[in-house]
């Protein structure tokens, strides 16, 4: 009975290790915060991450101090305000939750001059201090904010739109974790995939690809759709002032940054949506576009259509891509 369990121990050790082959450094921005402090966290569990930098104006140290003494193999420091330089130096993943929380009333939009200030001028920073590193945005407004980011990276002449993604992973853990909750299933399994943006009517979960979610029609549909569109506001209204959806957030920013890692690991298949540079609608005006996209060590490796959609999800996309084009648009206006 030892004797197997010891081997089971051994095995699950070298699977370990061998998921872990490719090590990779990793900075957060932001770290301080509602979102940064946990998703610092859940970085320090990762064991693709070989060296975590955190960075925020106030408080990093301190959290990293705190997350230091995680048991993992990961080596953890800390930078102060006027340290971003070093905290980005060497970096190859640069995690992005730095900004100002949603208050009840307010939109993501709402949100766009402070955070559109804060982005550019770290947007800035990675270009010059670590141009090739991928760099993941959470920041609201995201469908604003990615643009701004681009057009930094083209002005410093290192942009590379395979290495610049928008987070919109929460949309999908709602969009799976509310149909599961609808259909009485487990979420894993029940995945949906999610396009569009990450912001409103911008979002469109695509339940119709679902073999779980294709039931789901009327009403219940509608309010599903809306909830995954709108299920910011239930956290914000929840927390009655005290701020937004940070834990979930840091789960779904540390979720799609693992799946990065482990394409840049060499890892094949890994597919999520994500919000990127993209053909899929350019034709009508929106450069930018979150659908299954396929990571690996250069990044996006592939972007994956949207595909088959029932005539309910294309009204959806219609709205969407007049938001998405507006959105792109604001954020053009702003570094230009």
């Amino acid at each position: 009975m030892y004797a197997r369990s010891a081997a089971r121990t051994v095995s699950q050790a070298r699977a370990f290790s061998s998921s872990a082959s490719r090590q990779t450094n990793v900075t957060v921005l932001g770290a301080g915060g509602g979102i940064g402090q946990p998703l610092s966290l859940l970085m320090k569990l990762d064991p693709h991450v070989k060296k975590l930098n955190l960075y925020d104006i106030r408080g990093a140290p301190g959290v990293a101090a705190d997350v230091s003494h995680i048991d993992t193999g990961s080596e953890v420091t800390g930078f102060a305000a006027d340290k971003l330089d070093e905290a980005l130096d060497g970096a190859e993943v640069v995690v992005v939750p730095a900004g100002v929380p949603r208050k009840p009333g307010m939109t993501r939009d709402d949100l766009f001059s402070t955070n559109a200030s804060v982005l550019r001028d770290l947007a800035s920073a990675v270009a010059r201090v670590s141009p090739k590193a991928h760099l993941l945005i959470i920041t609201n407004p995201v469908n604003s904010l990615v643009p701004i980011a681009s057009r930094v990276f083209e002005k410093a002449g290192v942009y590379d739109p395979k290495r610049i993604f928008g987070v919109s992973t929460l949309d999908v853990v709602r969009a799976t974790r509310f149909l599961a909750s609808v259909t009485g299933n487990d979420p894993k399994n029940t995945p949906v995939t999610v396009v569009g943006g990450h912001s409103g009517d911008t979002i469109v979960p695509l339940f119709s690809q679902s073999s779980y979610g294709k039931a789901v029609t009327g009403e219940v549909y509608k309010k599903l759709v809306h909830r995954v569109q709108f299920g910011g506001d239930e956290v914000v209204q929840a927390k009655a002032g005290a701020g937004s959806a940070t834990l979930s957030m840091a789960f779904a920013g540390a979720k799609f940054a693992g799946a990065l890692l482990r394409g840049i690991a060499g890892e094949k298949g890994v597919i999520t949506p994500t919000f990127v540079r993209s053909p899929l609608y350019l034709d009508q005006g929106v450069e930018y576009f979150a659908s299954n996209v396929e990571l690996g060590p250069n990044g996006v490796e592939k972007i994956h259509p949207v595909g088959p959609i029932s005539a309910e999800e294309e009204e959806l996309l219609k709205v969407a891509l007049t938001g998405l084009k507006q959105n792109i648009e604001k954020g053009y206006k702003f570094i230009e």
